[in-house]
């Protein structure tokens, strides 16, 4: 038995069941597309607000669907006017399926990749396969989100490489594709910081301001207040009775001012918590001490030793943990948030330390809840308590990061003394 739960865990593994687990998903797309009926939510107001701007309309605030005005950021523009000449004008569905589906397994795969480089146990990735909502929302909802997905996970799999240009510019192209992938700004940041000298770091981020620029330049020469107030509309009311995640609160809480404020000091006190006790621990430095020396010109050195411990492990940890936060704070989740959170939730209780029954368990409660339409008080308590167990649990879990280095820091130094 202690074999076959030491081979589980195995990271060596991974090498040979992701390309089955592949192989099974393929197949698996394929009878979802030709089996189960399409739903129509988005697309065909995608499709009229592209053939829109196909037409020769610049002006944002303009631009509308049958769902309403278009409220996502120029990339979206741009990916699904692609989607319009390859769909007949959107009209070809199956074609439009079967390019989801391809983007969905080449997400899976880089998905997949990432898990093997921060050297993820086996026993997670038939969870990364098995989520009938995320196959609804690639294959018969055909929502933006799933693009957007996709970017973050080339930032991830990219910076895991250490590769910070193909990093940050995916990663600016996810946030101009939809604006929730801001939620990992945080992360990013002060990954940046501690991989990059200063001034590189500031390269990266004027070079994600530069790919923002350029996607929006056409709509920005014609009405940049408008752009800006409809792609990166932060004071958006959502509706009560499409929310997934504060539906057991009543409707007079959920829209009132205090609780919106309540939640984006939940937000900002996590993050300020897991930035001085987590996302720092590469630095080996408190958070004051960090600030103050980014003023000062460290030597080569020790900037050297803080970026070698910039550890794919930590990189992805950070950066989903941050959008765990952002999720777990934001005021209305609606269904096709979920892109964000299925392939981040069995990673993000294995950096909890959690047992892998726990994990399956807690991975089966989270994708009952938003399979359930509507929401109802118990789905939507599930879907808040799961993420909060994430939030949390990564937090607790990954204290023992620093008491390993330490531990392992203070062998070697005794290793050292008495090789002295």
């Amino acid at each position: 038995m202690n074999y076959y739960r030491r081979e589980a865990r195995n990271p060596a593994h991974a090498q040979w069941l992701s390309p089955l687990l592949l192989g099974a998903e393929a197949c698996l797309c394929a009878f979802i597309i030709l089996k189960v009926p399409y739903t129509e939510i988005d697309w065909e107001a995608y499709m009229q607000q592209v053939s829109q701007y196909l037409d020769g309309e610049r002006d944002y605030t303009l631009i509308k669907g049958g769902t309403g005005p278009l409220v996502y950021p120029a990339g979206h523009v741009f990916i699904y006017s692609i989607l319009f000449k390859l769909t007949e004008g959107g009209k070809n569905i199956l074609v439009a399926q079967a390019i989801f589906a391809w983007l969905y397994l080449a997400i899976l795969t880089l998905v997949m990749a990432c898990y093997r480089m921060a050297k993820a146990p086996p026993y997670l990735f038939p969870l990364l396969v098995l989520s009938k909502r995320l196959h609804s929302l690639f294959l018969l909802r055909l929502f933006n989100d799933c693009f957007a997905v996709g970017f973050l996970f080339i930032a991830i799999f990219a910076y895991q490489r250490r590769i910070w240009t193909v990093g940050s510019v995916a990663y600016s192209f996810g946030v101009g594709t939809k604006m929730s992938l801001l939620l990992a700004a945080p992360a990013i940041a002060v990954i940046l910081l501690q991989a990059l000298p200063v001034r590189r770091a500031l390269n990266a981020a004027f070079l994600m301001a530069q790919v923002q620029i350029t996607i929006a330049w056409p709509f920005i020469t014609v009405n940049p207040r408008g752009y800006l107030s409809r792609a990166f509309e932060f004071s958006r009311q959502f509706l009560y009775k499409w929310t997934v995640n504060w539906r057991f609160l009543d409707e007079k809480t959920f829209l009132s001012r205090e609780f919106t404020i309540l939640l984006l000091l939940a937000h900002f006190a996590l993050l300020g918590l897991y930035t001085a006790t987590r996302w720092l621990k590469p630095s080996h430095q408190s958070l004051p001490e960090f600030i103050s020396g980014l003023w000062r010109s460290r030597p080569l050195l020790i900037h050297q030793q803080i970026s070698l411990r910039v550890k794919p492990t930590h990189i992805m940890t950070s950066v989903l943990s941050a959008m765990a936060i952002g999720l777990l704070c934001a005021r209305s989740l609606h269904y096709q948030f979920y892109a964000y959170i299925a392939w981040a939730t069995p990673f993000l209780l294995w950096r909890a330390n959690l047992h892998p029954v726990a994990i399956y368990t807690i991975w089966a409660v989270q994708e009952w809840a938003w399979n359930v339409y509507p929401s109802t008080n118990a789905s939507s308590a599930a879907v808040v308590g799961c993420l909060l167990i994430q939030v949390l649990g990564v937090w607790w879990g990954t204290a023992e990061d620093t008491l390993e280095e330490n531990l392992s820091a203070a062998e070697k130094n005794r290793g050292d003394r008495r090789a002295d």
